[in-house]
């Protein structure tokens, strides 16, 4: 065989030569020898894994050049003019709303960096289902929004391809193509048996494959063109597919697709057989009443088959019936099995099959940019549709599955052309409402709502998989989507037949998820259902509806609004017969859910408001108007009942339901809607009947009688009031809303955003989600989208997010700004948008706020009244409510209730009351005529009230009432009755007037009034009157019987005697008040103001209401009291009483107030100065007794004794701040990009290390151990709280913490507690010594003594061996506190020795603490003393304890005489013989020690208390030192010339005034160069450098200034010690006299300092004996060492102390600069991209979170970091959530970020992508946290991390 032998050769000779062949004109042999090698390559029957196949292709495709080569050379063809860029879920991609036409445009990172988009309103996201760049495609975004790259159309001036080029490819891809479908078919098997992992089995190994495939997109427009011929050539596909005629294995490859085809339509292929017979059966069997009406919808379609029935059918009969349904579609296509015609649909098929694996997607979608397959795709992707809805359905992973599909019909219906197209084309509309019933159809089940037994109405099953994981979601999605362009949308609304689908489908969510009331016991099993059955409605109903709404804005969409009002009303009609629905609905049921009446609701709506539609034209009749009103109703009032805890025994499920449906995402698809359709029936319904419903829902009926006693039949008693307040809060709401009647939605959006802010401060983005936005997606965020901005900036002033001292941060806020407050707040609306009753409260308590502190009002304030907008004409007759008889006999009860003090009623009630007549007052009904005919019945209401005006009723006096008590209320009169006829007579007579008042049967009346209109055969619905009469059980309550009461007042006279009862003052209103009047005084105020604002503004309307006012007021205020009855006497008293109480309260509160006060004053108070003093441990004042502490724990004040010692709370914490310090003074930068670095050589800690380590190199272990300090990195630093405890108590309350269950921040295993009394982080306690009582006198005084003596002195001292102080208490704890500094640090920070554990690494460990304390305590003052003062730090310092307890323990060492410093430094010693000490090293020369580190050594190995005067004397025998040592560091920087000057003219000086030669730098200097000259030079090394670097010459004024500050380290830690040892103040200074007042301070001046100008460095120096020999001594160590060299010698010789304060990394402004470069760096260690990148903000080191790739030994790298960086403190910046996490120790806590947006908020992880901006505040906190070591006692919320981060 031919290919045998081809096959054996190398495989690009072979493709040369084939490409070659192929290239003739006569190319047949070419082709039969390459068809040959294919038959041999690509054999489907060798395993997927064996890569020898791909190899071939890709050799034969790129004809023997390399593959690389080939794809870039085709890549210089590509003229595609999109990006394409596909990308999967977790991908950065951005959105920008300015650019984008289609609201789920996208763009990849490089588009967008590319683009201008400075200015717009564009954000970053993580993709949840993965997508793909839309750069260069003007469907989806403008022109203007393309970046730099898919500007240019690229297609012009690319060359076209030459034909040799891609011939191959035409070849051997189809092939290629085939080769992978046949493993697809394949590997499939049927799901049902255990194949789910095999199909994953297959994928894997088809892996690179697919990824060839998705290469070969990559490579450009040109090769794109040849796999779109490929793929969608029917030709190719038949000749291919089946394989041919003598292939086995292509037949049975071929028969497997086949069979799996079988089942790929909405039918199985064995039902279509019976599908005729099955065919409307339905109906009968309790179906879908809804849905027998489609098989009529559309008579004759071909195909009438019945849909699949579910297998459980069967079983499942018993507790719910499965619904099928019969169901017609235009298109026997959607439903029947597919036929593929080229290899993309069967591609497509096999992507389905397999669930979407991505591999596949992204090579689907990598092909768009090709626009011819775009086309056949998309109609491809539309024909599969029913296909993918039936895998998705029976997917396990239907999740990951949705966002897959979702990837890809985003793609293709956000284009408006497309999705045209194939509307028209191929019936997308049908296929997609079909595909969505038929998927709903699977769960369905029969409603219970009304009438159990009879419903024929069924509704979706909640608990259903389907609904519970929004399995339905991408379906729905893309229905939203394509209803989004205006094209599709009007087919839609034009199709009579899919919108009656359309409403079928809608109803089946018509009562889903009915709730009924537990009356019994608790439910058992809270079911959580109800979020699936809200999401279900507003995404498959109400978004939907949004988006046909979008369409119909304009007049000439008129015909579609009332298509879809007539087929909502028909459905409506449907469901209300299938419940079985006749006039009342069944007790205790609500279903929050009525999508058909929201639909009917906001057309309605949007028909009036944008159409001009006439509303009458659209409503039903009065009876249908009357049905419709009712469920919406029972829904208002339920969520009355529900939150008066009517519900409770259903748990709290159904308290979420009630406050999801006013929830800010859901309400104007939910309780608006509702609450208009209310008030459309409300404005057409008879306002008596409406009035009497509404009471009768909210079932306070009984409740509503004059009588002070009644029976509920219905409601416990302590339900009422909140029933009652519920239904007139309800009809204020009703009469007073008025979003969808007139308001237009700039009011709209200005009202939500007032009512949001006054609840509380809100941030800009909680504003933003929290506003109501419409949900359709083109609509932008929310209503006029552009002036959300402006309106935001129009009510509400930005609080900047400030920092409070308890160090929580806050975000940047919005408040109400004031004339918001004083005119626009308005509670009514509040009310409707709370989810949570406390927020009214919120607000109400912020407006008092106001209110007092503008000085309006100072009382308890009621809800302001606001005024409305004027109503739309459709709905005036709304205002009818309010003038209506029925309302008006409520309030005159409720008023005389009040005024009666009856139970139950409220000052909510009387406020709600009020409100409804002031709102009567202010919605006058215009015409008064026909209000006027005489009634021809009588009606029981109408003797009440003349007319049905509100003012002329408002003054229309009652008389007598006759009620129905029980026979034990107060009114039953128990005299007999009337003897003398003309009582008998008038007695009589009052029967006759008497009014009577009841609800229900007006109501009634009502109703049958309204249905004999509309029809009269209708009589017979009614149900008999007997229902509403109840029965009572016997013996249950008392009898019921009637009373007639006396009442003689109207609604005017009972205002004004509330009025009196609220101001408790008799004549509260005078007559004349009526005339002085000005409505504008009591817009604010309490129910005073608000009776005498209705009555100002009664008397105002009408002259006779003014008149009776002033009679009113005249009768109630005689001065002359009438003889009042002994019930109105008892009230008075009762209210006096009352008054006093309130009094006496308030004076009690105010006295326990001002105690709590003086409490927290004297108990917490810890800054307080006055306890500060007694906490100064032992300093400042002269104690002449012990000192004594107060133990917090035990109370007890006393001394520190050696039995029971007393210690300081403090927290031991090893600190690497002062390692971190620089030279220079500004931060480093953090690095954005591969050119910056940052080195960490110039810190602090790598200069000290290596300075240890090369005198470790050259001199003796002990001395050198005795000359630096260590612990600038790993240093221990103590701070406390300044609270002392005795230690015993500490250690029995350590043991309570132990035996504590509860969760503590902290591990007390660890040592770690928090101080008793101020709660401040600790974890030691360090014990203060017995204060001995040494009166100061004796360590202050100065002796006088001479120089010379007191350096004798200081030397005996030091001999004086350290007495082993006796072992006690004290010294034991003494010991434990070292162990604890000890433990605190890591082993490498302490042990610097030659052998670790020696005495002298212990000796250098303890002084470096006491070094770290004071150096930390120095940058906390700013790094100089020039504030001086005893600052806080001071203030809470524990240095002085500190030093006590280690000076006890290094008093244990004792320095040998002969290598003891301190004679090197005060007398010239014989040289020793040098060869004794061969073998030794050297001991490290005096000029390279470390001058603080000796004065600290010094002062701790003396004995305590230390007298003033030897300190002062060690201080200046120190200073000599380092004066010596900073000339000879400055003698190194000059240039030989200038030192040869310097060297004369000081030996000149020296000769001329030998008296002061001692103290003058010039002959010092002269010195010290000659002495460094000799012998081995120190200046042999700097000639040739230092010649380049000074070009400045040094005068003396510079040498000056630079010997002060190279001094000035030294004298600011002397200083500090002294204040600490002798408490001397610090006195402050400016910065340049610093070093004169330091100097002054400790002695080493005269007092009285002279003018700055004349200090000099040199004027402090005391030598003990001569400085000439003395240095000449010091410089002969450093010239005569022998194994130095000089370039060493040099570098210890220029120690330079100065470093600045320590800083974080300066982090760039734009947060974005920091992402980008950051989220797909590699980590340096484990080399791939971290999944959670970390930044150390100290360092800048990359990190990964949480990584197990750089994990060692079990430790993760943040906090390996953390130990290595910061000795266990680490700062990170997490990349990807912008927030900074701290990790001290074995706790961490997230910080908060240092980046904030436009509106000052946080975007943590990044969920909202806005840009971010570093927020220089919040940065200076953390720095200045970090420097402070304060993060412990800040930060509260603090975990352990187990090592895991």
């Amino acid at each position: 065989m031919m290919a045998a032998s081809l096959l054996s050769r190398d495989k690009k000779g072979t493709a040369a030569h084939l490409k070659a062949d192929l290239n003739r004109t006569d190319n047949s042999s070419g082709v039969r020898q390459l068809q040959e090698l294919l038959d041999a390559v690509l054999n489907p029957e060798r395993p997927a894994a064996d890569t020898e196949a791909l190899d071939w292709c890709k050799c034969l495709i790129s004809g023997g050049d390399g593959f690389e080569e080939f794809c870039k050379t085709v890549r210089t063809y590509d003229n595609a003019t999109l990006c394409g860029l596909v990308w999967t879920a977790n991908f950065v991609a951005y959105r920008c709303r300015t650019c984008g036409i289609s609201p789920c445009m996208s763009l990849c990172a490089e588009c967008f960096n590319n683009g201008d988009h400075t200015g717009h309103d564009f954000n970053m996201f993580r993709s949840q289902a993965g997508g793909a760049c839309d750069c260069g495609d003007s469907n989806v975004m403008r022109e203007s929004g393309f970046c730099r790259r898919h500007r240019l159309r690229t297609g012009e001036n690319i060359p076209s391809v030459p034909r040799d080029l891609l011939l191959m490819s035409e070849m051997v891809l189809p092939r290629f193509i085939l080769f992978v479908i046949q493993y697809l078919r394949d590997g499939y098997v049927e799901p049902d048996t255990s194949a789910e992992r095999d199909l994953q089995k297959v994928l894997q190994q088809l892996e690179p494959q697919i990824s060839f495939l998705e290469e070969l997109t990559k490579m450009g427009g040109a090769m794109r063109t040849v796999l779109t011929k490929i793929l969608t050539n029917p030709q190719t596909f038949k000749e291919l597919s089946m394989g041919q005629e003598e292939n086995v294995y292509a037949k049975k490859n071929y028969d497997k697709y086949l069979s799996a085809l079988k089942n790929s339509g909405l039918v199985s292929v064995e039902e279509k057989a019976q599908g005729a017979t099955a065919d409307v059966t339905v109906g009968a069997e309790g179906g879908a009443g809804a849905m027998v009406l489609l098989g009529t919808t559309a008579p004759g379609s071909p195909d009438e088959s019945s849909k699949e029935e579910d297998q459980d059918a069967g079983q499942s009969v018993g507790q719910r019936k499965r619904v099928k349904l019969s169901s017609s579609t235009k298109d026997p296509c959607i439903i029947e099995s597919l036929k593929h015609k080229c290899f993309l649909e069967e591609l497509l098929f096999w992507t389905i099959k397999y669930e979407f694996p991505q591999k596949m997607v992204t090579f689907l979608l990598n092909m768009l940019p090709d626009q011819d397959y775009k086309i056949t795709f998309t109609k491809t992707f539309v024909q599969h549709y029913a296909f993918i809805m039936k895998t998705l359905m029976k997917s396990q992973e239907s999740d990951t599955m949705s966002n897959r599909i979702v990837h890809i019909s985003v793609q293709l219906f956000s284009n408006e052309e497309l999705a045209r197209h194939v509307t028209e084309e191929c019936q997308l509309l049908d296929i997609m409402v079909t595909v969505l019933l038929y998927m709903m159809e699977s769960c369905l089940i029969k409603s219970e709502l009304q009438d159990e037994e009879n419903s024929r109405h069924v509704v979706v099953n909640c608990s259903e998989a389907l609904l519970k994981n929004n399995t339905y979601w991408p379906l729905v999605s893309d229905f939203i989507n394509i209803l989004s362009h205006q094209s599709v949308a009007k087919k839609f609304l034009e199709d009579h037949s899919l919108l009656m689908l359309w409403m079928s489908f809608v109803s089946f969510f018509q009562g889903m998820n009915l709730n009924k009331r537990e009356l019994n016991e608790h439910v058992e099993f809270e079911s959580q259902t109800y979020y699936a059955a809200f999401a279900a409605e507003l995404e498959a109903c109400a978004q939907p509806m949004w988006g046909l709404l979008t369409h119909c804005k304009v007049k000439e969409t008129q015909e579609y609004t009332k298509t879809v009002v007539r087929y909502c009303l028909e459905t409506l009609q449907i469901w209300f017969d299938a419940i079985g629905f006749i006039d009342e609905p069944a007790p205790n049921q609500v279903t929050f859910h009525l999508p058909l009446h929201r639909y009917y609701a906001m057309f309605l709506s949007k028909a009036v408001k944008c159409q001009g539609l006439d509303l009458d034209s659209l409503l039903p009749d009065q009876e249908m108007l009357m049905k419709i009103m009712v469920h919406p109703l029972q829904i208002q009032a339920c969520l009355s009942e529900i939150h008066s805890n009517m519900w409770v025994r259903n748990g709290l499920q159904i308290k979420g339901q009630a406050m999801t449906y006013v929830q800010s995402h859901f309400c104007n698809s939910m309780i608006d809607p509702d609450i208009y359709l209310l008030q459309v029936c409300a404005s057409r319904l008879d306002p008596d009947y409406f009035i009497s419903s509404v009471f009768e829902r909210f079932k306070v009926v009984d409740l509503l009688t004059m009588a002070s006693q009644h029976q509920n039949a219905v409601l416990d008693s302590e339900q009422e009031r909140p029933m009652l307040e519920g239904a007139l809060t309800f009809l204020v709401i009703l009469t007073s809303l008025r979003i969808h009647l007139g308001m237009t939605d700039d009011e709209i959006l200005r009202a939500e955003m007032v009512s949001q802010l006054c609840m509380n401060d809100r941030t800009h983005s909680a504003l933003l989600d929290l506003i109501p936005e419409n949900p359709n997606p083109k609509s932008g965020i929310v209503p006029g989208s552009c002036s959300f901005e402006e309106m935001l900036s129009a009510v509400a002033d930005f609080k900047a997010p400030v920092f409070e001292p308890g160090g929580s941060m806050q975000q940047g806020m919005y408040t109400p700004k004031a004339e918001v407050w004083e005119k626009e707040f308005d509670p009514i609306m509040v009310v409707l948008r709370t989810v949570y009753r406390r927020d009214v409260q919120s607000a109400m308590d912020r407006y008092s706020a106001f209110l007092k502190q503008s000085g309006i009002h100072t009382g308890n304030p009621w809800p302001p009244y606001k005024e409305r907008t004027p109503l739309h004409p459709c709905y005036k007759g709304l205002i009818r409510l309010l003038h209506c008889k029925t309302l008006h006999i409520v309030i005159f009860t409720l008023l005389y209730k009040i005024w009666m003090d009856h139970q139950n009623m409220s000052e909510h009630v009387l406020c709600m009351v009020l409100y409804l007549i002031e709102l009567g007052l202010d919605n006058q009904v215009q015409d008064n005529k026909e209000g006027e005919e005489p009634c021809i019945e009588e009606h029981c209401h109408d003797s009440w009230f003349p007319g049905t005006n509100l003012l002329s009723n408002l003054h229309h006096i009652i008389n007598f009432v006759r009620v129905r008590v029980p026979e034990t209320a107060p009114e039953v009169k128990r005299e007999a009755p009337p003897s003398t006829s003309t009582e008998a007579s008038s007695y009589g007579q009052n029967l006759r007037e008497a009014q009577v008042f009841s609800l229900v049967a007006e109501r009634r009346r009502k109703f049958q009034e309204i249905i004999n209109r509309s029809n009269t055969e209708a009589a017979q619905v009614v149900r008999p009157k007997s229902s509403s009469t109840r029965w009572v059980p016997p013996g249950s309550a008392p009898q019921l019987v009637t009373e007639i009461l006396e009442i003689r007042e109207s609604m005017l006279s009972l205002l004004i005697k509330l009025h009196q009862k609220l101001s408790s003052k008799q004549n509260s209103l005078l007559a004349s008040w009526v005339e002085d009047m000005d409505t504008n005084r009591y817009t604010h105020g309490d129910g005073i103001t608000a009776i005498e604002r209705i009555l100002t503004k009664a008397a105002s309307r009408s002259c006779q209401i003014k008149r009776s006012i002033q009679d009113i007021c005249g009768k109630v205020c005689p001065p002359v009291p009438p003889k009042n009855s002994p019930t109105d006497k008892k009230a008075m008293d009762k209210e006096e009483r009352r008054q006093r109480a309130r009094e006496r309260q308030q004076k009690l509160l105010a006295e326990f107030a001002s105690r709590q006060k003086s409490f927290m004053e004297t108990a917490m108070d810890v800054e307080s100065p006055d306890i500060e003093a007694a906490m100064e441990l032992g300093v400042s004042e002269v104690m002449e007794s012990e000192v004594l502490y107060d133990c917090v724990i035990c109370g007890q004040s006393g001394p520190s004794t050696e039995d029971r010692p007393i210690g300081l709370v403090v927290l031991l914490q090893a600190s690497s701040v002062l390692g971190h310090r620089c030279k220079s003074r500004g931060a480093k930068n953090l690095p954005t990009s591969d050119e910056e670095h940052i080195y960490p050589a110039d810190t602090c800690g790598v200069a000290h290390d290596i300075r240890l380590t090369l005198m470790q190199r050259f001199f003796k272990d002990s001395s050198c151990l005795q000359s630096v300090s260590i612990g600038w990195d790993g240093g221990v630093y103590v701070q406390t709280c300044g609270h002392t405890l005795h230690i015993d108590c500490q250690k029995s309350y350590m043991e309570s913490l132990r035996n504590d269950q509860v969760l503590q921040g902290f591990s007390v295993d660890k040592g770690e507690f928090t101080c008793p009394l101020c709660r401040q982080f600790a974890n030691s306690v360090l014990p203060c010594r017995p204060g001995r009582g040494t009166g100061g006198g004796d360590w202050h005084t100065p002796t006088n003594k001479k120089t010379c003596v007191l350096v004798k002195d200081v030397e005996d001292l030091q001999e004086k061996l350290g007495l082993f102080p006796t072992e006690s208490n004290l010294t034991k704890e003494m010991e434990l506190v070292i162990k604890d500094i000890k433990n605190t640090t890591q082993k490498k920070y302490m042990d610097y020795g030659k052998n670790p554990g020696s005495p002298d690494n212990d000796f250098l460990f303890m002084y470096s603490v006491a070094r770290t304390n004071l150096e930390l305590e120095l940058v906390h003052r700013g790094g100089n003393l020039c504030s001086g003062g005893a600052s806080a730090a001071a203030r809470r310092s524990c240095l002085n304890q500190l030093f006590h307890v280690l000076a006890m323990h290094m008093r244990l060492y004792s320095i040998d005489s002969a290598y003891n410093p301190w004679t090197k430094l005060t007398q010239i010693t014989q040289s020793r013989e040098a060869d004794t000490f061969d073998e030794e090293r050297p001991e490290v020369p005096m000029l390279f020690r470390d001058v603080p580190s000796l004065l600290i050594i010094f002062v701790l190995m003396m004995p305590q208390p230390l007298r003033k005067e030897h300190f002062t004397c060690v201080v200046k025998m120190l200073y000599n030192l380092q004066f010596s040592q900073a000339l000879a560091a400055l003698s190194t920087k000059f240039s030989p010339e200038e030192r040869q000057a310097w060297s004369t003219s000081g030996a000149l000086m020296k000769a001329k005034n030998a008296a002061n030669a001692e103290r003058s730098f010039e002959a010092l200097l002269s010195h010290v160069i000659g002495e460094l000259s000799k012998d081995k030079s120190v200046y042999m090394v700097t000639a040739e450098e230092t010649s380049v670097l000074s070009s400045a010459v040094w005068s003396p004024q510079s040498i000056e200034f630079s010997l002060q500050q190279f001094c000035l380290p030294f004298l600011r830690l002397s200083c500090l010690l002294q204040h600490h040892f002798y408490g001397d103040n610090l006195t402050g200074c400016v910065e340049e006299e610093e070093f004169s007042s330091l100097a002054v301070c400790l002695g080493l001046l005269p007092s009285a300092p002279q003018p700055s100008s004349s200090v000099h460095s040199a004027s402090c120096l005391e030598w003990a004996v001569n400085a000439f020999d003395l240095v000449t001594q010091w410089c002969a160590e450093v010239t005569g060492l022998s194994q130095m060299q000089a370039e060493q010698s040099l570098t210890l010789l220029v120690q330079d102390p100065q470093w600045a304060a320590p800083r974080l990394l300066q982090l760039p402004d734009n947060y974005n600069i920091i992402f980008q470069y950051y989220h797909r760096k590699a980590c340096t260690a484990c080399k791939k991209v971290p999944k959670d990148p970390a930044l150390c903000l100290v360092c800048g080191a990359f990190v990964c979170l949480k990584g197990v790739c750089c994990k060692q030994q079990g430790i993760c790298e943040c906090v390996l970091h953390s130990q290595h960086c910061g000795a266990a403190t680490g700062i990170f910046l997490l990349i990807n959530a912008s927030v900074i996490i701290i990790i001290r120790g074995h706790r961490f806590c997230l910080w908060g970020s240092v980046y904030l947006d436009a509106h000052g908020e946080e975007d943590r992880d990044l969920r909202r992508g806005k840009p971010l901006f570093l927020c220089d505040e919040r940065y200076r906190v953390l720095e200045q946290q970090w420097v402070s070591h304060t993060f412990d006692h800040i930060n509260k919320r603090w975990g352990p991390h187990y090592n895991g981060l």
